[in-house]
């Protein structure tokens, strides 16, 4: 990719008849960049104090400080009508549609459910690990269900940190290049059990009703203890009616999880939508050996819950209900319901939801989507995990990097509410970051990452990124100015 394709996040100039009343509280105009010490917009006590913790354990903050902005005065059709058919490059997207994250802060979500990481470390057998490695694989998307926001482009050289020592792990990402945008990712276990990393490259296209974001890039998942390896690809999203009509998102094609050690394979299909809706969010697949013989099957929903059975009684299922046989269903709420609201002819139909997953008799539960907050509506759709993920913490700042996103004030901008705050910044963030790779190309020096150096995966042998160590020995001084 050249440098004449890049995409914008911000429009320059956002109307502010349209951010005003929407947060009439919080939506104060303020002029220049924004006092991160002085902003309580993540703080869960008083100004200064530390947020209160429950049996030593650190509390997160369960809502935003402000409600989402209304989508409902904007329209992309003319932005995007010339793009049919092509990358998303050289666009100018409004503001409104993004949500206040930064796409390092996405991927990020991935460790939501990192619990069946250090599930399958514990597991005595390769076939139960490998089960425990499919539930998280299919687990790290569940947060994007009804998230038609777009994450904001991070900034070359940004980076995101995430310490949790509640769930046992620590995060740390980078985005290592601009043309084209790569960002990568490593984790640890904080008892050594895991390391989880990989760098992604996600290719965006518009075909006139939908967006298709196809996923590039390899994740790689090592259970230490085990000396195993375990490599995939997510599958590709897809948000239907981006010009007029509901919104909507569904999930396709095959991930393909290897275990570099003893062969076994996880083959997961994730099905498209189809005619009426029957396979909306559907996951079926199965585990082989090196042989390819069949060990075990799987099957559910990527936005509610994943089981499993041996192969033959799940067949012998499949027979029986294709002659009529009555046959139990779980017991789970279906999510909010799909209305099939269609505000025209040029609209996709929305699905309407089907009836949660038909469970076979003897199969096992091998995970279940976390409950959302009760305003999740009102939060971009966000979970639990993912509200807390741009807190900034009083005094944090001063252990952060000065890349971090959390400093970056034109997401905290939009978390506040203050849209017009957040376009200013956008458009100044992204000038800076032309201006830079001028003088880069004046001076004919060469972009530094800091944290991840390009190398080859060691277990596929294809291009990935790779940490290079020392980013919690916490020297920042050399970071770049990137805000």
């Amino acid at each position: 990719m050249n440098g004449e394709e890049e995409f914008f996040d911000a429009v320059t100039g956002f109307d502010s008849d349209n951010s005003s009343g929407e947060f009439s509280e919080a939506n104060q105009k303020v002029t220049g960049r924004i006092d991160l010490d002085s902003s309580n917009s993540s703080r869960t006590g008083k100004s200064g104090e530390r947020p209160p913790r429950e049996n030593g354990v650190q509390k997160h903050r369960t809502a935003l400080p402000a409600p989402m902005f209304t989508r409902s005065d904007f329209s992309v059709w003319s932005i995007l009508k010339k793009c049919i058919g092509l990358e998303l490059s050289k666009i100018t997207m409004p503001i409104a549609f993004n949500e206040p994250l930064s796409f390092l802060q996405r991927i990020t979500e991935y460790m939501e459910h990192v619990y069946l990481i250090h599930k399958a470390a514990l597991q005595p057998q390769p076939l139960e690990r490998m089960q425990c490695v499919a539930a998280f694989a299919v687990s790290a998307v569940a947060s994007q269900w009804e998230r038609t926001g777009k994450p904001f482009n991070p900034l070359l050289g940004e980076t995101y940190e995430l310490v949790r020592e509640d769930l046992g792990f620590r995060f740390i990402s980078e985005q290592v290049s601009h043309h084209p945008p790569i960002s990568a990712f490593y984790s640890e276990g904080l008892s050594q059990d895991f390391v989880f990393h990989g760098s992604i490259y996600p290719k965006l296209k518009f075909w006139g009703k939908s967006v298709e974001a196809e996923p590039r890039g390899t994740i790689t998942l090592e259970l230490l203890k085990h000396g195993e390896a375990y490599t995939w690809t997510n599958p590709t999203c897809c948000v239907h009616n981006v010009i007029i009509g509901k919104l909507w998102i569904e999930q396709y094609g095959t991930v393909e999880i290897l275990n570099h050690r003893t062969g076994d394979k996880c083959v997961l299909n994730f099905r498209p939508c189809g005619l009426f809706g029957k396979e909306l969010h559907r996951v079926e697949g199965h585990i082989q050996d090196k042989n390819k013989k069949k060990l075990f099957m799987i099957y559910g929903k990527w936005t509610e819950c994943l089981w499993g059975i041996d192969p033959s009684s799940y067949e012998s299922f499949k027979k029986q209900e294709k002659r009529g046989d009555h046959h139990r269903k779980a017991r789970l709420d279906v999510g909010p319901e799909i209305a099939s609201e269609v505000a025209g002819d040029a609209a996709d139909d929305v699905p309407m939801a089907q009836e949660t997953v038909s469970v076979i008799p003897g199969s096992r539960l091998l995970w279940r989507v976390n409950s959302r907050p009760p305003n999740s509506a009102q939060m971009y759709n966000f979970t639990s995990f993912t509200v807390s993920l741009n807190e900034l913490e009083s005094g944090m700042e001063k252990t952060l990097p000065p890349t971090d996103c959390r400093l970056r004030p034109d997401i905290r901008g939009m978390e506040n509410g203050n849209m017009d705050l957040a376009s200013q910044e956008k458009e100044r963030l992204e000038e800076k970051q032309r201006e830079a790779r001028k003088e880069r190309a004046k001076e004919e020096a060469e972009w530094r990452t800091r944290w991840f150096r390009p190398g080859d995966n060691p277990h596929t042998g294809t291009p990935d990124w790779l940490y290079a160590g020392d980013y919690f020995e916490r020297n920042f001084s050399d970071c770049p100015d990137i805000y």
